[in-house]
């Protein structure tokens, strides 16, 4: 088991790792006003072409998870992850990435969205809806006014304020960053007790 939670966690290096290299193109066929969807199709678009990607796992765009549900034969989807790198063919072994835009500007006024980042991606985790019984998450913020130091403090503050009440263990703590990314961790307990790691990664427009 040690051994297998290693390499999910390296999965995790690596695939972001990618997600920076690609980051650069992909940002040029978008704009500042591109919406969630737009950026996170166009980037596992690229991602899906990239033949390290293909060593790693296979990215998803608005993979639904299954759950069994109770006492009959079916299952019940929940909900759709923005990202999911699937490993080893097993599409119960994922590696999740949530992604949300942060310091959206309209009008010339700019919107953290850090509160839309904590209750609809982070906790969602947390409440045990996506990588239920996995070790580690993600979070992929897309920073659209480039500024990555207000997002993270924003993040950060509501992170502390908008997860579910006794939730986070640890953190935020910084991790190295993987240029040209922003990047720190959090560890939380969910709702059966057990701890896992979320991996933040900051992407500056």
């Amino acid at each position: 088991m040690t051994q297998w939670i290693k390499r999910f966690r390296g999965v995790e290096q690596r695939f972001t790792q990618r997600i920076a290299v690609n980051w650069p193109e992909c940002r040029k066929a978008l704009s500042s006003s591109s919406e969630e969807d737009d950026i996170t199709n166009n980037l596992v678009h690229r991602l899906c072409k990239d033949p390290v990607v293909r060593r790693i796992g296979w990215p998803e765009a608005q993979f639904v998870p299954f759950e069994p549900v109770a006492d009959t034969e079916a299952v019940e989807g929940k909900g759709y992850i923005d990202i999911a790198v699937i490993i080893d063919q097993d599409r119960d072994v994922y590696l999740a990435y949530e992604c949300k835009r942060l310091n959206v500007i309209h009008k010339r006024k700019r919107s953290s969205l850090a509160t839309v980042y904590v209750t609809e991606g982070l906790n969602r985790y947390i409440t045990q809806q996506y990588s239920r019984f996995l070790p580690m998450a993600c979070m992929l913020g897309y920073v659209m006014d480039g500024q990555e130091l207000y997002a993270k403090k924003k993040v950060e503050a509501s992170i502390a304020v908008n997860s579910d009440k006794g939730t986070l263990k640890s953190g935020p703590i910084d991790i190295d960053d993987i240029v040209p990314c922003k990047r720190f961790q959090t560890t939380h307990v969910r709702k059966d007790g057990s701890d896992f790691d979320v991996k933040h990664t900051l992407l500056s427009f």
